[in-house]
């Protein structure tokens, strides 16, 4: 959403609150009561808990409030945040080596990968903790807690291809109730233990790890689960702006997770037994089924984020050129950052299915989550640390002081959630690295690809030279897209060969994706004249829009004096049939790979917005 259409600071930061907050915001349902996890071996004393919740508190404070809200969320892109956004900034620079761009591609990647991995594992893990809340209602709804947890699931995805659009106003209002009721339950508690609140000193969590610090270590990987969307905060800042995101978090969010917080903390002081479900046990019994439901929508709000994130990521890397095409589709004719995709969706619910029937409950989910979360927050340190240092040009002493805190924290929680990876953390960096080898595998064969295709044709200059006065010419118009404004287009190539003529007026049009979000109109494309029989475009689009050829084809040719007519124009695309052979490129096993997500790509009219009666596939064998 651009800076100008922007809505007054009150009603964005209840739109953030909305989209922005609901994975850290729903942490409150499980991550205290995975602190007192029994292979922690921790006893619930004054000591421990006042130590686990400085924990906490400093975690908070420093992690998402000191590093990304105050400091990551000046790295923007064009008002853009992410990891994506992150990495290209980073590939501005004029005279980057191929070496270093290979960095950095790896890790903004890898980031983005680990994204997929969060976006299977939280709505299982947060919806399944909410609907648990049965279990201290009473026993009778035990054995229906799964069945109703993935009955809300199955529901969600089922609704995605209508659109958040009715649904998404109401979505900061629910949350804002969500924040008081917590910050409330959380005071009401407080006001019989308040020397709780002594958890803001530091010394009380010094003093734990101090005592324990084996068992502080693993407690790490459970405190992480209260810093897990820490990276939402920065990935929709180009929804929202910084300043909304600022006030949401420093004046709803952050003060009512505290109190929660500290409230469960003053609960366990008195009733040990709490420790079972803490955040349950903070409800009066007559307020505990409108909790569930509340906590049921606060979670649904929270996947509901976390899904259309995958989504917009699937597709800023489509447009980057590090997945093969995929049928977007917009949900919305107003907002731009509502698509849905309907091969992510289906595929999303089945992993968070068979997730959620092998792990069955929230607590040992939650040994499968916090790794991404930490290996993403290493990612995004290491490279807003080379934006500082390469594109605001801080020193490299002032880029160290301020990276290497957090670089040790970041650390730390990686090394806690690692120990985790045998009981379940092996599935986000299974997750995780299957979504990277394909990117990275697309990525490279489509380079290999091009390479080859250039060899196998002629410069564009010398054919149009000989071809008018070979060819014969008929009326029309005829689009080719092609990749390179240097070769002939192969699909023109075939058409000569196979159909043997040429239209009156031929386009040779050229998408690029700028390393921008959101490209200016003064900037969307240019258009020239190469002969009497010959034009050529070239539009460009930010790598958050929806490319659409026609729409932008119509205007360009408008800037020649020229008119587009839909029922008299042919595009034309090529569609490769490739072929593996045995020798240099990638290992067999990658070409493979690379085949198989070819022959499974979505059509270039689809993902161009081009209507399908006007399109002619013309086909090629290629070896690679």
């Amino acid at each position: 959403m651009h800076t100008e259409q922007r809505s007054s600071l009150p009603l964005m930061t209840l739109g953030a609150l909305g989209v922005v907050f609901g994975d850290i915001g729903t942490s409150p349902l499980y991550a205290l009561k995975e602190c007192f996890h029994a292979s922690h071996g921790l006893s619930i004393t004054p000591a421990n808990i006042l130590g686990i919740l400085s924990l906490i508190f400093w975690s908070l404070m420093s992690v998402v409030s000191i590093k990304y809200v105050m400091f990551i969320m000046r790295a923007d892109n064009n008002g853009e945040g992410g990891i994506m956004a992150l990495l290209a900034l980073n590939m501005r620079g004029e005279k980057i080596s191929a070496a270093y761009k290979l960095f950095l591609v790896t890790i903004g990647l890898f980031g983005a990968a680990l994204f997929f991995g969060d976006g299977i594992i939280t709505p299982a893990i947060s919806v399944l903790s909410a609907v648990e809340g049965l279990h201290v209602a009473t026993p009778i709804f035990d054995k229906y807690v799964l069945p109703i947890a993935l009955s809300v699931l199955v529901g969600l995805f089922f609704i995605q291809r209508k659109g958040t659009g009715s649904m998404g106003k109401y979505f900061g209002p629910i949350m804002l109730i969500w924040f008081l009721s917590l910050g409330l339950l959380g005071l009401m508690s407080i006001f019989k233990y308040p020397a709780v609140l002594a958890m803001v000193s530091p010394h009380h969590a010094v003093l734990f790890v101090l005592a324990h610090p084996f068992a502080a270590f693993l407690t790490m990987g459970a405190v992480v689960l209260t810093i897990t969307g820490g990276e939402a905060l920065y990935a929709d800042m180009g929804h929202f702006g910084r300043r909304p995101i600022r006030w949401a978090w420093f004046v709803v969010v952050l003060p009512c997770l505290l109190l929660n917080y500290a409230g469960q903390g003053a609960l366990l002081l008195t009733d040990a037994s709490a420790v079972e479900n803490p955040f349950f046990r903070l409800i009066p019994s007559m307020a505990l089924y409108p909790a569930i439901i509340l906590a049921t929508l606060a979670t649904v709000i929270a996947s509901q984020a976390v899904i259309s994130g995958v989504f917009s990521i699937a597709r800023q890397a489509m447009q980057l050129g590090y997945l093969p095409r995929m049928a977007v589709l917009h949900t919305s004719e107003s907002e731009i950052g509502q698509i849905y995709i309907p091969f992510l969706n289906w595929l999303l619910l089945g992993s968070i299915v068979v997730l959620v029937l092998m792990f069955r409950t929230s607590s040992n989910l939650a040994a499968a989550y916090g790794i991404a979360v930490t290996m993403t927050m290493i990612c995004d340190t290491i490279l807003v640390s080379l934006v500082a240092y390469s594109i605001w040009r801080w020193s490299l002493a002032k880029v160290l002081l301020g990276a290497i805190p957090f670089l040790l924290l970041d650390l730390t929680f990686f090394g806690a959630t690692s120990l985790k990876v045998l009981a379940g953390g092996w599935v986000p960096l299974l997750i995780g690295a299957s979504a990277f080898t394909l990117m990275m595998t697309w990525k490279r064969g489509r380079d290999i690809l091009f390479a080859k295709m250039q060899n196998e044709t002629l410069p564009l200059d010398i054919f149009i030279k000989s071809v008018g006065t070979t060819a014969h010419i008929i009326p029309g118009m005829a689009v080719f897209m092609t990749g390179s404004q240097k070769i002939v287009p192969h699909a023109l190539l075939h058409n000569l060969k196979h159909n043997k003529v040429l239209h009156n007026i031929n386009v040779l049009m050229t998408v690029n994706t700028k390393d921008i979000p959101y490209v200016s109109e003064d900037q969307r494309f240019e258009a020239s004249q190469l002969s009497e029989h010959f034009w050529r475009v070239v539009v460009n689009y930010g790598f958050k829009e929806q490319p659409d050829v026609p729409a932008s084809l119509r205007e360009a040719l408008h800037s020649l004096d020229m008119e587009l007519d839909l029922m008299t124009t042919s595009f034309f695309v090529s569609r490769e049939r490739i072929i593996h052979t045995v020798g240099d490129g990638m290992a067999p096993w990658r070409e493979k790979l690379f085949i198989s997500m070819s022959r499974n790509t979505s059509a270039a009219s689809d993902f161009f917005q081009i209507p399908t009666n006007r399109v002619v596939e013309m086909g090629s064998q290629v070896e690679i």
